[in-house]
This record gives C-alpha cells, structure tokens and sequence, in this order.
C-alpha cells in the first residue's frame, strides 16, 4: 500500500487547511488511518486517526475542536481538515494505514504503511 499526503502549504495563523491523504489500487476504506505530525527537533505524534469499522475518530488534545477526520469514499482518500491553526502546528504531516485494527490508535509503531509527508508551516 503507497501513500501520498498533499494540501500542504503556508498559512497564516487562524487559518485552515485540508490536507487529503490517498492511494492508488486499494480501498482505503479498509484501513485504519492515521495522522501524524513531526515538528524539527521532536517526536513524530499522531493527531487523529478514523477507524475502518465504523469511522469512529479520536483525537489527540491539542488538536481536538480545531481538526476533523473524515473519509471521502467517492474520491477513496482520507483528508484532514485543519482550523483555527497556530505556529505550533507548523510540523511535516504524515497518514499511516494498518489494516488490521478494529479501530484506530495514535500510536507510531502499529502502522505499517506510511506516506512522504507534506510541509505545514502557521506563520504568525
């Protein structure tokens, strides 16, 4: 399973992005997805992830209120919609697949599949 993040990019601080995280030959539906973000000089930390049972989502504090998982089955990618951003969000963001969840975690080390990364940078 290949993955490609895109919807990178500056932004200012308060503003949004949507970041989509897709694949070619398989259904994302049947993976539990991942986000991920890497700031320089920290640990890779998971964000939000959606279940591939029934798209249940959990998320890390930092993030909840402000971002939104979700599935756009028709497009078969997972994007995730980030608001109110602030320069501590500025990191490398990854999505990460396994297939084997009944839901999901924000853990690093069960996911078996992962994408490049793509740039989010919150100026202020």
């Amino acid at each position: 399973l290949q993955l490609v993040e895109s919807g990178g990019g500056l932004v200012q601080s308060g503003g949004s992005l949507r970041l989509s995280c897709g694949t070619s030959g398989s259904n994302l539906n049947d993976y539990a997805i991942g986000w991920f973000r890497q700031a320089p000089g920290k640990e890779r930390e998971g964000i939000a992830c959606i279940s591939s049972s029934d798209n249940s989502t959990w998320y890390h504090d930092s993030v909840k209120g402000r971002f939104t998982v979700g599935r756009d089955s028709a497009k078969n990618t997972v994007y995730l919609e980030m608001n109110s951003l602030n320069p501590e969000d500025t990191a490398v963001y990854y999505c990460a697949a396994e297939g084997l969840f009944v839901g999901c975690v924000l853990y690093v080390s069960p996911y078996d599949y992962w994408g490049q990364g793509t740039q989010v940078t919150v100026s202020s």
